[in-house]
């Protein structure tokens, strides 16, 4: 696995040193294509096209949102690594590419010097839910049945080493229980179990659950991350029950090729972060699961992505989560 170093934040920051002449009038000079890791519909796709209307009214160039889904977002990951660095392909990833960049031996690029993070756009609030059958209602009480029981609460993920395991490693790692994991390759394909009482938790994001949740169909424990959710409002956050430190929650960023130019990517950082200060886009991510606009500049981010990446290595090492392969 690679070892993170300290200078890895100034390969992140300042991309390559040799790169051709630059001035903002000349960026960008042809359309921009965004890409996306999952397919038409998704609300990433969603998010990338009203990014993308905004930068191409700022801009004056296009941008057009292309789709590669699959292999856990690698093959995403790795067309924008071997894009030509010049800030006009760009990447759209989720915090699974943290989760990816920790966990795997092998991948056919390198996180940390083949991107460059260029704008966290967003973060989702994430809650923990269950079914109406469990006997306890709160992520407090969660933990207390779980550190008693061991291994008796089947929490349901959506794959081996995905964002929501190991946050849920994590939180469990906070008061020493033990859980059995159960591993679907969607939200889609976990709900209906869910729904009829085989499993007993899931971890995700509100705009995943909070439907069900308001139609008294499963139940919220609490939030993940640090602030409650405006969809959920009534519903409070593991913090407010008493469990410090823990703040999960769900983020949408965009990368470029890492050897793009640095005033390249402090270009794009500052339309993205124009973006991300627009009213109409902080009310719609807002309405669409009540998410939280960022658009924070390119050393922000990188510093961000790094503590991410060394979070889930910590969480991984602890709870002895090795994957292989990732190409």
């Amino acid at each position: 696995m690679r070892h993170i170093k300290a200078a890895a934040l100034l390969l992140l920051v300042t991309a390559a040193v040799s790169s051709p002449a630059w001035s903002q009038a000349s960026f960008p000079s042809k359309p921009i294509t965004l890409i996306v890791t999952t397919g038409p519909g998704a609300s990433n796709d969603l998010e990338a096209r009203m990014y993308g209307e905004k930068i191409t009214r700022y801009s004056g160039q296009q941008v057009q949102v292309d789709y590669k889904p699959g292999a856990g977002t690698t093959i995403a990951n790795n067309f924008i690594a071997r894009s030509a660095p010049d800030g006009h392909t760009l990447g759209l990833f989720a915090g699974g590419f943290a989760a990816s960049a920790a966990l795997y031996e092998s991948l056919p690029y390198d996180p940390i010097k083949d991107l460059a993070p260029v704008s966290l756009m967003s973060k989702r609030p994430t809650v923990i839910v269950a079914n109406n059958n469990v006997p306890y209602k709160t992520i407090a009480e969660y933990l207390a049945y779980a550190k008693a029981n061991p291994m008796a609460v089947n929490v349901a993920t959506i794959g081996a080493g995905s964002s929501p395991h190991l946050n849920a490693e994590w939180l469990h790692s906070l008061n020493d229980s033990k859980v059995t994991y159960v591993h679907y390759k969607s939200a889609a394909a976990l709900t209906p179990d869910l729904l009829a009482g085989r499993l007993h938790i899931s971890y995700g994001t509100v705009a995943t659950y909070a439907s069900l949740v308001m139609a008294g169909k499963i139940r919220a424990l609490g939030i993940g991350n640090a602030e409650r959710s405006s969809l959920l409002a009534g519903v409070s956050t593991a913090q407010e029950q008493g469990i410090a430190g823990y703040d999960y929650a769900s983020w949408i960023g965009v990368f470029a090729p890492g050897r793009t130019p640095a005033a390249v990517v402090a270009e794009l950082g500052r339309l993205f972060g124009r973006v991300a200060r627009e009213p109409d886009v902080i009310k719609a991510l807002a309405a669409a699961g009540g998410g939280f606009a960022v658009g924070n500049t390119p050393e922000q981010f990188s510093k961000f992505v790094l503590e991410e990446i060394e979070r889930y290595r910590r969480i991984a090492r602890a709870a002895n989560i090795k994957l292989e392969g990732g190409d």
